[in-house]
C-alpha cells in the first residue's frame, strides 16, 4: 500500500502543477470512445423493448467496467516482469491522470474570469462546457452558482473519490472507478434514450459513490477553516441539506460548499429546454458572486490535501499493524 501511496503523492503533485495537457492523449477518452462503441453493439445484439434494454445496459456497462480496469491491471503486471521502477513509473502517471483538481480549477476559474470582466455571453459559454444545465439564458448570479456547484460536486467524482480508490487499490482500481463515473455521466440519463439502457451505470455509479461522497462532504466541512470560510455553516447545512437531490450523493459536497460559503445552491434548472423542479441547498444569507467561485475552489484544494493525509495515514496504519501482526508472529520463535 505504501507504494501506492508514493506514487500517488507524486501523481497528485503532478496534476496541481500541470492538470490535464491538451497535447497529451487522455484515457478517459479512451473509456469514452469505448462506452459509444460498445453502446451501438450492445443495442444492436438484444430486443429494442424495456427488459431487452435493461438487459443490454447490464451487460454493456459490466463489459465497459471489466475492459477499463483489466487493461491497466494486464499492463502494470507485464510491467512488473521488466522493473519497479516502471510500475511506479506508470502508477504516478496514471495517478496524475485519473485526478482532476487542476482541471477542475482552471475550467471554473475560466467562468470567474469572463464574469469579473462583465461578459456575460462568454461566461454562459464558458460554464456550458462544465455543467449540463441549458445556459444560454442564466444571468450572472446564475452562472456563478452554476460554477460553484459544479466545484464543489465535482471535488468528490473528480478528485476525492478517484484519490480514494488510487490509495485503496492503484491505478487499476482507479480506473475501476473512472469507468463507472465516466458511464453515468454519458448514459446514465433519465430521458427517452437512457431510461432503460443507462439504468444500470446510473445505479452503479450510486452504489460506488455512496460512502466516497460522504467522506468528500465531511473533509469539505473539515476543510472549510483552511479556506477561510465557515465551518459551522457547512456542518449545519451538510447535515440538514445533504439530501435534497434526486441523487443520493451530489447534494453532499453541495451541502458542505453552500453552507461554508453562506449562500444557497440547486433550486430549479433547465435541462434539454425542459424545467426541472429540484430542493434548493443552503441559506440564501446574499447571492452567489463570481468571487465564491474562487473561494469553492480554496475550498475544493483544502478537502483534496486532507483526503491525501487520510490516505497517507490509514497507509501509515495499515503498514504499522502488519508489523506488529510480523513481530507477533516472530514472538514464539525468538
Amino acid at each position: 500500500m505504501a507504494f501506492h501511496i508514493s506514487a500517488l503523492i507524486l501523481g497528485f503533485l503532478l496534476d496541481l502543477a500541470f492538470g490535464d495537457p491538451r497535447w497529451l492523449y487522455h484515457p478517459i477518452r479512451l473509456i469514452g470512445n469505448l462506452i459509444a462503441w460498445a453502446e451501438k453493439a450492445f443495442r444492436a445484439a438484444f430486443p429494442k423493448s424495456k427488459k431487452g434494454e435493461l438487459a443490454a445496459g447490464t451487460f454493456f456497462a459490466v463489459f465497459v467496467v471489466a475492459v477499463s480496469t483489466a487493461v491497466p491491471a494486464i499492463l502494470l503486471a507485464l510491467a512488473s516482469r521488466l522493473s519497479s521502477w516502471l510500475v511506479f513509473a506508470l502508477e504516478v502517471f496514471w495517478s496524475f491522470q485519473i485526478l482532476a483538481a487542476k482541471s477542475l480549477k482552471s475550467e471554473s476559474m475560466k467562468v470567474y474570469a469572463a464574469l469579473k470582466e462583465g461578459d456575460l455571453p462568454k461566461a454562459r459559454k464558458a460554464v456550458s462546457m462544465i455543467v449540463g444545465r441549458d445556459t444560454q439564458n442564466l444571468s450572472e448570479e446564475g452562472v456563478a452558482k452554476a460554477a460553484v456547484e459544479t466545484v464543489a460536486e465535482n471535488s468528490s467524482d473528480g478528485v476525492i473519490a478517484p484519490l480514494l480508490f488510487l490509495a485503496l487499490g492503484g491505478p487499476a482500481l482507479g480506473f475501476f472507478y473512472k469507468a463507472v463515473n465516466t458511464l453515468d455521466s454519458m448514459v446514465g440519463y433519465k430521458n427517452d434514450t437512457y431510461l432503460y439502457f443507462g439504468r444500470f451505470s446510473a445505479k452503479l455509479d450510486d452504489v460506488l459513490n455512496f460512502i466516497p461522497s460522504r467522506i468528500s462532504g465531511l473533509l469539505l466541512v473539515l476543510a472549510s477553516p483552511l479556506a477561510c470560510l465557515s465551518m459551522e455553516g457547512a456542518w449545519k447545512i451538510f447535515r440538514r441539506d445533504r439530501r435534497n437531490h434526486a441523487s443520493p450523493n451530489s447534494a453532499q459536497t453541495e451541502a458542505a460548499a453552500a453552507g461554508a460559503l453562506g449562500v444557497q445552491l440547486a433550486g430549479d434548472a433547465y435541462y434539454f429546454g425542459k424545467l426541472y423542479k429540484k430542493p434548493t441547498i443552503g441559506d440564501p444569507l446574499r447571492p452567489v458572486e463570481y468571487e465564491d467561485i474562487r473561494r469553492v475552489n480554496r475550498l475544493m484544494y483544502a478537502a483534496v490535501c486532507l483526503a491525501l493525509l487520510l490516505a497517507v495515514l490509514a497507509a501509515a496504519a495499515a503498514n504499522l499493524s502488519f508489523l506488529i501482526w510480523v513481530l507477533r508472529f516472530l514472538a514464539p520463535f525468538v
